[in-house]
């Protein structure tokens, strides 16, 4: 039997849609291996970037008295501890930010997100967050800035950290 050209072009157009048809399954494989690869990365970021801020503050005595003290009653704290205290907060907003918006575009896993966020919950009622989000929510994005004044407004409060920010005793 002999195939004829026509017949030759034919069989060579059908191994070249099968081709095409694995390497498009090929691919979708590959973008889901880097979608998974980029949100992991992304949540390790986030996590390291985080603990380097709270274990920065956690280690410094000072910084965690002026964290604590300005939480409770901001007004007890000097300048210079006041501006201490706004540059904690504000890089810890920082990073309030950046979770929401990865999470907004689907980098960032939503449960990650809302263990972030519910670390605001459980500072919510204090003085010190109010003023803080006062004097600087102007200096975030729209969105963000909306996200937080309803998580404040009408947020349920994480009493998980009650105690660690309940007022000193008097010495």
């Amino acid at each position: 039997m002999k195939l004829r050209l026509k017949d030759v072009a034919s069989i060579a157009e059908v191994i070249g849609a099968i081709a095409i048809v694995i390497s498009l399954i090929y691919v979708g494989i590959q973008v889901n291996d880097s979608t998974r690869a980029v949100r992991s990365a992304t949540a390790n970021e986030l996590a390291a970037s985080l603990s380097a801020g709270y274990i920065g503050v956690g280690i410094d005595p000072k910084a965690s008295q002026v964290l604590l003290d300005g939480f409770v009653n901001p007004e007890s704290l000097s300048r210079e501890e006041t501006a201490q205290f706004v540059y904690i907060m504000h890089g810890l907003f920082l990073q309030y930010q950046a979770a929401y918006y990865l999470s907004q575009e689907g980098t960032l896993d939503e449960e990650l997100r809302e263990s972030v966020t519910n670390t605001l919950l459980g500072l919510r009622d204090l003085p010190g967050l109010r003023l803080y989000w006062g004097q600087r929510r102007d200096l975030f994005k729209p969105s963000f800035r909306k996200h937080v004044d309803s998580l404040l407004s009408s947020g349920d409060t994480n009493t998980n950290l009650e105690e660690l920010y309940r007022p000193r005793e008097p010495e």
